[in-house]
Formats: C-alpha cells, structure tokens, sequence
C-alpha cells in the first residue's frame, strides 16, 4: 500500500470490505488494476515483495496493455534452492524471449539491470534441455584502474578475479557443488576473451560478458567463433569502457556496424531496469544526467569556439 501510494501519488485504505483508493481517477484506476494482477500472481505462487509493486507500476506504465502475469510468470530456470528466476521489467522480458529466438543477443545498458545473470539463467536451462553440450563464459582481462603485471600468481591466477562474477553466477544457480562438477567435466568453460582466438565453437552456448572492453578487433574475432547450434550472447554498459584512450569498444562499433543485419537482436536496458538496491536506479540516473549534462555543456563551448574563429 505505502509503494502505491508513493509511486501513484494516491492514498490506499483498508476497508471492512476490501481497499479503498483516492485520488486521480487515471492513477486510481492503474492502483487498482496492479493490486488485483499482484493478488492474482500471489494465488498462483509468486512471492510478491514491496520492490515488485515499484515495477509492477513501472510494467503498467509503460505499456498499458502490459499483463503483469506474462512479465513476472515465465521462469527462465528454476534454482538448487527452489526460487524461481523470472523476468521483472518490460525490457527483461523482451530480453529472455530475445535469448529464444535469434542466436545473437547483445544486451546493452547499466549495471545491475540482469543482463549477465539472466543470459547464465537461460545457458544453464537450456544446457540441462541438452539443447547445447556446453557454457562458455568469458570476458576480456581490461586493467580497470590496476595493473595486472603487478597481480601475484601465473597467469590464471592474474585473470581469475575478472572471471569470479560468472563462476559467482553459476553456483547461486545450481548450487558450489554441482557448479564445480559441471566445470569439472567442461560442460561449463570460463576463460578470458583472448583464449576464444582460432577456436569454432558448436553446439555451445556462449556469453561474453563486460563486452565495452573489447576492442573492434576483439568484438569480430568473438563474433566470428559461432560455430553450427549455437547460440551468442554478449553484454556491456557503454557508459564504462576501461580501455586505453584512443580505442574503439567493440560494444559501441557493433551497435553501429550490425544494427541492420538479421538474426541478431538488441536489447537496450535503463535505469528503470535495475533490480538491485532502490539506490542503485537513482545513482545510476544522477550520473546519466550528469555526463548529459557535460555532454550538453561541451558541444555549447565547441560552437562558440567555432563561431568566435568564423
């Protein structure tokens, strides 16, 4: 009730007979639609929480022929623990039916939105179909502010830490356990990025992750190891590329140079798509605005540069 009345600027009661809601009849009327369709997906199981209500406002909002039943009640795998992983917003939807029907997915938007967990949610399901033989996971070792020559250990130990997030994926799905065995056996492989050059990889179901700190060159030797009945999917946030000033991210020149060829699907996620601490959405909003507004302010200063020359 407090996240209705917070997000809808209406006020709900309790009655003796059901719930009364106040305020504008449009907003009203969208308060009482998302109570019923939560009410509904409650008898059917799902564990509604008090950030769901925030995103089953957001799904309504943005599409008002939006049924919260197909958003929120299509797991795409079921955990070791028994909690269900499904969709949240709009935009996750789109992206899990995406990961089913085109065998290249790029995912691109900001941290926290679900971008890698649901791309290893849908490789493990599909793995334990047997509609691949294999995961790989990789991504590129990009030096983020510390030197890796500096790190202690060989060279798998140097670039394991840009690896944990994956195998830290993995186990919360499937159990440390299990994860370990499927490493073990390779029917799960992560690796950095530099050890896909030369392969074909078939019958695999392949998620880069971090791909911003790729370079061009990178981005096509990736893209270029899909082998027969498999599947790519490769994610990143444009906002945070690490590379050395001067390069190109592959993540950026893809978007650009493959936006029109068929069979591959993107899928653009924002803030309202962040499924982790309330915080997280406002941080990510307050530095969106902010580099806007310095983008903003530069091209003022680069046009009166040119016309004070002129």
């Amino acid at each position: 009730m407090k996240a209705l009345e917070s997000v809808l600027d209406v006020r709900v009661a309790m009655t003796g007979s059901g719930v009364s809601i106040a305020g504008d009849a449009e907003q009203a009327e969208l308060a009482g639609r998302v109570l019923t369709e939560l009410y509904e997906l409650m008898g059917e199981g799902f564990p509604v929480k008090a950030e769901d209500v925030a995103r089953a406002v957001d799904i309504v909002l943005r599409d008002r022929n939006a049924k919260l039943r197909d958003v929120l009640l299509e797991p795409v795998f079921e955990q070791a623990k028994g909690a269900r992983i499904n969709p949240k917003t709009v935009n996750q939807r789109v992206y899990t039916q995406a990961m089913r029907d085109y065998d290249v997915v790029f995912a691109i938007g900001p941290a926290g939105t679900g971008k890698t967990y649901l791309a290893m949610a849908m490789g493990v399901a599909e793995l334990l179909k047997g509609r691949f033989t294999r995961i790989i996971l990789t991504r590129p070792a990009v030096e983020a502010g510390e030197k890796l020559g500096f790190l202690p250990g060989d060279l798998a130990e140097k670039v394991n830490p840009y690896l944990r997030p994956l195998y830290d994926a993995l186990y919360d799905m499937v159990g440390m356990e299990k994860g370990a065995q499927m490493v073990e056996r390779q029917l799960v492989e992560v690796a950095p990025l530099a050890f896909m050059r030369g392969r074909t990889l078939n019958n695999a179901f392949v998620i880069l992750d971090e791909a911003q700190n790729t370079t061009r060159e990178q981005m096509k030797m990736f893209l270029t190891r899909l082998g027969f009945s498999s599947k790519a999917v490769i994610t990143g946030d444009v906002t945070q590329v690490d590379l050395p000033e001067g390069k190109v991210s592959g993540l950026r020149d893809a978007r650009a140079v493959l936006a029109d060829i068929p069979g591959l699907e993107f899928v653009h996620f924002d803030e309202r798509d962040v499924v982790r601490h309330p915080l997280v959405r406002k941080i990510i909003g307050a530095y969106e605005r902010a580099e806007n507004a310095a983008a903003n302010a530069r091209e003022t200063s680069s046009k009166a540069d040119r016309s004070s020359r002129g």
